[in-house]
């Protein structure tokens, strides 16, 4: 007899002829339908985009099983009288209408949350400002190169709640969280990850202490035997090891820790009461930058338990990274090399891809929707690497003050140039450059001024520069 889930069991009688709202009809949200439909509850969908706006598909669903839907600005005002509410990541649980439901006895969750209460197996989950998709994605490698089962979701990879009922407790489950899906969240990973927490989102999040206080759920509800790696280079992350239930592994790029993992001079080692040991080596992957070796370095420490280095170096060598991520687009016969690291939606994320060259002769194209964020650090690694910023959108000003600024105080002058359109960026970029240059689309901001998200307007740098540049 095969293995059965008792508590996934338990859930699914839970359902019948309850009352359960949808909050958003995103990509995490729409396996619930079927789900819901499937085990007899009464569902209502909640959408604050009109019609016309939503995925037709989604709508279909819904109507076939003839759910009742509120759409538009207002569609909260009537959530009311439910046991149970799935919330989009976008709906923060401090919306007054779900604080209101929660107190008449409604239980408010998301679908990832679920999945992490329900799912039978092992579940490693990361988050942090920055880094956490190519950490998360590296895991997974790692993991499947060894030969686990395993499943991708969170954040990325697919809507776990499609695939609850085939895992089983030799599964591994490997989520990328963002502060919007842990906030409020009552349920920890066995193995949790923090790459780094830098001012982000302060556009929705009311202030830096609710983004932090989000990020800390990741293991604030671990117990004895939860193990959560800390980037020990962050002196916000670095104080949660007092706060740790578990086993605490720091990693460290800057500092000379004891014990833990260590970057140094293009290697990851290993650190036990100041002994080194060597693992591995920049030039056995095709990664680029100190903070890829971090975050390998992560992975590495997640994995530990249940894979060799040999299965890090399988599962690395020819593993070019995350797309939009530092991703070389093209290499022109003058050696002018064309980098889409549209993910870039922050100033800290910007530095690293920055950082990750060891060329000075940069173009840099940036710029997009203001977040609320201080650009004032980024000033001087532009300056330190760059010859030119292209700037369009919203954060344009923002930058350009703050490099403007910067320049008052340095030696070294860059040209600045303003831009309309991401296409009128790449055309600049292609007539200033010279025989060897690199153009890094890094934005240091987020997309909506102009697009859905980062990954759309990657894929039109990416298209606007295959059409463009020769």
């Amino acid at each position: 007899m095969g293995y059965v889930n008792k508590k996934l069991q338990e859930f699914n009688n839970y359902l019948s002829k309850k009352k359960v709202a949808i909050i958003g009809l995103g990509v995490s949200n729409i396996p619930l339908i079927d789900y819901l439909n499937k085990y007899k509850a009464e569902v209502t969908i909640f959408d604050e985009k009109e019609i016309d706006y939503i995925d037709k598909k989604a709508m279909d669903k819904v109507v076939s099983h003839g759910m009742k839907f509120y759409l538009g600005k207002k569609c909260l005002n009537n959530l009311k009288g439910f046991d149970l509410i799935f919330r989009s990541p976008s709906c923060l649980p401090t919306r007054l209408e779900l604080i209101e439901e929660v107190q008449s006895g409604a239980v408010v969750t998301t679908e990832i949350e679920m999945v992490l209460e329900l799912c039978p197996g092992l579940v490693i989950g990361v988050t942090g400002s920055d880094g956490k998709t190519t950490t998360t994605t590296i895991i997974y490698r790692i993991l499947k190169e060894k030969g686990y089962n395993c499943y991708l979701g969170g954040n990325i990879g697919i809507p776990l709640f499609t695939e609850i009922e085939n895992m089983t407790p030799d599964d591994i489950v490997i989520v990328e969280l963002s502060s919007f899906q842990l906030m409020g969240m009552k349920i920890s990973p066995k193995i949790s990850i923090i790459t780094n927490i830098t001012p982000n989102h302060l556009d929705i999040h009311s202030c830096m202490e609710e983004y932090i206080e989000a990020k800390k759920n990741i293991f604030k509800y671990q117990d004895k035997y939860g193990t959560l790696i800390l980037n020990y280079d962050n002196e916000i992350i670095r104080e949660f090891e007092k706060e740790a239930k578990g086993k605490v592994i720091f990693f460290s790029s800057k500092n000379k820790i004891s014990n833990g993992y260590i970057v140094e001079n293009n290697k990851i080692k290993y650190c036990v009461s100041d002994l080194r040991a060597h693992i591995l080596d920049s030039k056995d992957i095709l990664l680029k930058g100190v903070h890829n070796l971090e975050n390998v370095a992560c992975a590495i420490a997640a994995t530990k338990d249940f894979c060799d280095i040999n299965d890090v170096l399988n599962a690395l060598k020819d593993f070019p990274g995350v797309e939009h991520r530092l991703e070389l687009i093209k290499e022109t016969k003058d050696r002018v090399k064309w980098y889409n690291d549209s993910v870039s939606s922050s100033p800290t994320r910007t530095m690293a891809g920055l950082n990750a060259f060891p060329f000075k002769n940069m173009i840099l194209i940036a710029g997009g929707y203001d977040k609320n964020l201080d650009y004032t650090v980024l000033a001087k690694p532009i300056l330190d690497n760059c010859k030119t910023l292209i700037l369009l959108g919203q954060t344009a000003d923002k930058i350009e003050s703050a490099v403007t600024k910067e320049m008052k105080h340095s030696s070294k002058k860059i040209d600045i140039y303003r831009c309309n359109t991401l296409e009128e960026t790449v055309l600049v970029a292609k007539k200033i450059a010279v025989k060897g240059d690199i153009i890094l689309f890094s934005p240091a901001s987020a997309s909506f001024d102009m697009f859905d998200n980062f990954a759309q307007r990657g894929e039109c740098f990416k298209s606007l520069v295959r059409e463009i540049v020769e």
